[in-house]
């Protein structure tokens, strides 16, 4: 009779595809016939591994687990007829390079890497955007042999070993096995002279220009994304990715919080106290008029609508903000100092007998 196909596999009947993939690849490698010295072992070894085989073939395709789940074994599912095709094909080949080495199929194909160039913008440049030329450095595929690393194509000659096929084929217990040729790596042929321009390596190191757009409202930390700008990739490898990170300069008046742009700009006492009618800066270089009412506030904070920072995600625009600095003055005339006096006079609030008064007291309130 036979085993059941869980059991077989050490699993139970709830197991997801991992736990059967994870169970299969442990004990196939534990059972492969080629693994065993002995030759009664290695015949077991035979049979067990046909056995997991089975077991696993019907498992990992729904429809015949399903089928096995119903009937069992007297539904007359053969998991083994599906060896090689699918999932367990896909394993074995991974199973055989731990046991034989080497890869199965041609040279390896590799993408390219992926580059990174830090661009330092001004903070103007980060708000509105604008064009940029870059240099960027890379490896590029041989133009002089067009990636295939011979001097010409004299100089291609099919490899010995496996005529061509790039694999050769083994006989490992009862299986045949295709092995990657290790004397051409799988690509079937030979080089006899290098190329001259990049010596057989199939890439040459170049410079690229590259006019790159940079969107209105980037900020430090933003990584724009040109696909398909880095290295080459090799044999026949796609090209990987060129990543610009942003770097925003510092300004002299402006900050940036989010969208918004914020300016700090001072006052006078008799501003802030009487109101009045102020010029400001705005990040487009022109000025524009503000009104402050009498009392305004030290850090009080006006908004001008729309004159901040673009977003990068949405239409939205952030605003400017300008944040009022009341300015305390530091030398005095005498009359100036006589009116101060008065004006603390007539507010109810003497200057002490260390002739401090309310300019000393604004000037701690702001410290």
């Amino acid at each position: 009779m036979k085993r059941d196909y869980y059991e077989i596999l050490g699993v139970d009947r709830n197991a997801n595809e991992d736990d059967l993939k994870k169970a299969y690849r442990r004990l196939a490698r534990q059972h492969h016939p080629d693994t065993q010295s002995d030759g009664q072992d290695k015949k077991a070894a035979e049979e067990t591994f046909k056995e997991i085989n089975e077991a696993y073939a019907v498992l990992s395709d729904q429809e015949t687990r399903r089928r096995y789940d119903m009937f069992g074994h007297a539904d007359g599912a053969q998991g083994f007829e599906g060896f090689g095709q699918g999932g367990v094909g896909d394993i074995f080949n991974d199973i055989f390079e731990d046991f034989f080495g080497g890869r199965q199929g041609g040279p390896r194909v590799a993408q390219g890497a992926d580059l990174e160039y830090r661009l330092t913008l001004a903070f103007q440049e980060a708000i509105y955007g604008k064009e940029v030329s870059l240099q960027v450095p890379r490896w590029e595929t041989c133009t002089e042999c067009q990636g295939s690393g011979a001097k010409s194509a004299d100089h291609i000659k099919l490899c010995p070993t496996c005529k061509g096929a790039g694999q050769l084929r083994f006989q490992q217990g009862f299986f045949t096995i295709n092995k990657t040729c290790g004397r051409c790596q799988g690509a079937g042929h030979t080089i006899t002279a290098s190329c001259p321009t990049c010596r057989g390596q199939q890439r040459v190191r170049k410079e690229r220009v590259l006019n790159v757009h940079i969107p209105a409202g980037v900020e430090t930390g933003t990584r724009l994304r040109l696909a398909n700008e880095g290295e080459h990739g090799q044999n026949g490898g796609p090209p990987g990715d060129l990543f610009v990170v942003i770097n925003v300069a510092a300004h002299s008046i402006f900050t940036r919080k989010g969208n918004d742009i914020i300016c700090n700009v001072p006052i006078s006492f008799a501003a802030a106290a009487l109101g009045a009618k102020i010029k400001v800066p705005t990040l487009n270089g022109e000025h524009t008029v503000i009104k402050i009412g009498p009392g305004t506030q030290h850090d009080k904070i006006f908004r001008l609508k729309g004159l901040g920072a673009p977003s990068l995600r949405s239409n939205g625009t952030g605003d400017q903000l300008i944040r009022v600095k009341v300015d305390i003055p530091t030398t005095l005339t005498a009359e100036q100092k006589e009116l101060l006096k008065e004006y603390a006079k007539i507010s109810g609030e003497p200057l002490d007998a260390e002739g401090s008064g309310i300019l000393d007291k604004m000037k701690n309130m702001f410290e």
